[in-house]
C-alpha cells in the first residue's frame, strides 16, 4: 500500500473510532433507563473489552499478556483512576445533561494533559499552551451553558471530572507504552477496572435484567463493541501512520457526532452558545497541536 493510501486509511480509522465514541450515549442512556447505575454500566463496558481484547491477543500474540510485577501500579492506577473515574463521571453527565455537553466537557482533557505533563514529566507550559487552555475554558463555559445557568453545578463538575479522568489515561499511558504494547496496556487497564468494580456491582441483577430484555442485551453489546472495543482497535491502528497530535484533532469528531446523535435520536436542543463553545474548544485543541518554530533573527553582513 502506498504511503498516501495508508495515511488516508488511518484517517478513516480514527474518524470511525471517534464516531463510535461519539454515540456512546445512545447505548448508555437506555441502560440507565433499565435501572443500571454508572458503576454497573462501566463494569459491563470494561468486561466486554477484556473479553474481546483477550481473544484478540490470543490470536495475535500471546506474549503480549506478559507484564512485570513491578509495573502493576501503572495498570492499577490507570484502571481505577482513569477508566473507572472517567466512565462514572461521563455516564453521570450524559444522564443529567445532553450528549453534546457531556462530550464537550470531556474534551477539556487535552488541557488537563498539559497541566499533568508539566507536573509529572516537567514539560514546559508555553504561551501557546496557556492560550489554548484559556480558549478551552471559555468554550467549556459557553458550550455547557454553565455561564448562563443552563446546567447544574453537579453536572458541570462530573463533566470536568470525566475530562480529568480521560487526561490521566494519557499520563499513565505515557509511562506504560515505554515498555508495553498498546494492546497489552488496554487489556490490563480494563481488566483492573472490571475487577475493581466487581465488589460494587450487583452481577445477579445484571444477569436477571439482561436475560429477560433483548433490547438491554443489544445496548450492552453496542456499548462494549461499537463504542469501546472497536474504536480502541481502530484508533490504535490509525496511530501507526498519523502523528498523535493530528489524531487528537481528528478525534474531535466525537463531540460533533455526539451532538448530532443527541439532536437526531433524543431531540436535544443545540443553540448558538453550544456551537460557539464547540468552536472555541476545537481551536484550542488545534492550537495545542500546531508546531510553532521560531527562527532566530540573523542580521545580514554584507561584504564590501
Amino acid at each position: 500500500m502506498k504511503v498516501k493510501d495508508s495515511i488516508i486509511l488511518s484517517v478513516i480509522m480514527i474518524l470511525t473510532a471517534a464516531s463510535g465514541w461519539g454515540i456512546i450515549g445512545v447505548f448508555s442512556r437506555p441502560l440507565s433507563e433499565y435501572g443500571f447505575s454508572a458503576l454497573q454500566i462501566t463494569f459491563m463496558r470494561s468486561l466486554i473489552v477484556v473479553f474481546g481484547m483477550g481473544v484478540f491477543l490470543l490470536f495475535k500474540n500471546k506474549k503480549l499478556f506478559h507484564i512485570k510485577v513491578g509495573d502493576v501500579w501503572i495498570f492499577l492506577g490507570n484502571g481505577l483512576l482513569s477508566i473507572v473515574f472517567f466512565n462514572v463521571c461521563y455516564f453521570m453527565t450524559i444522564n443529567n445533561s445532553t450528549l453534546a455537553v457531556a462530550s464537550i466537557l470531556l474534551y477539556t482533557a487535552p488541557c488537563f494533559v498539559m497541566i499533568m505533563s508539566a507536573m509529572f514529566f516537567k514539560e514546559k507550559i508555553t504561551l501557546q499552551k496557556l492560550a489554548a487552555l484559556v480558549l478551552a475554558f471559555l468554550g467549556c463555559m459557553s458550550a455547557s451553558g454553565f455561564a448562563g445557568g443552563d446546567i447544574r453545578l453537579s453536572s458541570f463538575m462530573t463533566g470536568i471530572g470525566s475530562g480529568i479522568g480521560y487526561a490521566s489515561y494519557s499520563i499513565f499511558g505515557k509511562a506504560a507504552l515505554r515498555k508495553y504494547h498498546t494492546f497489552t496496556f488496554i487489556f490490563y487497564t480494563f481488566a483492573v477496572a472490571a475487577a475493581g468494580l466487581l465488589p460494587f456491582t450487583d452481577v445477579g441483577n445484571i444477569v436477571r435484567t439482561v436475560s429477560v430484555n433483548t433490547e438491554c442485551l443489544r445496548a450492552i453489546m453496542g456499548l462494549g463493541i461499537i463504542s469501546t472495543f472497536l474504536p480502541y482497535i481502530l484508533y490504535t491502528k490509525g496511530l501507526e501512520n498519523i502523528e498523535a497530535g493530528k489524531a487528537s484533532v481528528l478525534a474531535f469528531a466525537e463531540p460533533m457526532v455526539a451532538a448530532a446523535a443527541g439532536i437526531i435520536i433524543f431531540s436535544e436542543p443545540v443553540g448558538l452558545k453550544n456551537i460557539l463553545g464547540i468552536a472555541l474548544i476545537f481551536f484550542a485543541i488545534v492550537l495545542l497541536n500546531i508546531p510553532l518554530k521560531y527562527k532566530p533573527y540573523k542580521k545580514e553582513i554584507r561584504q564590501h
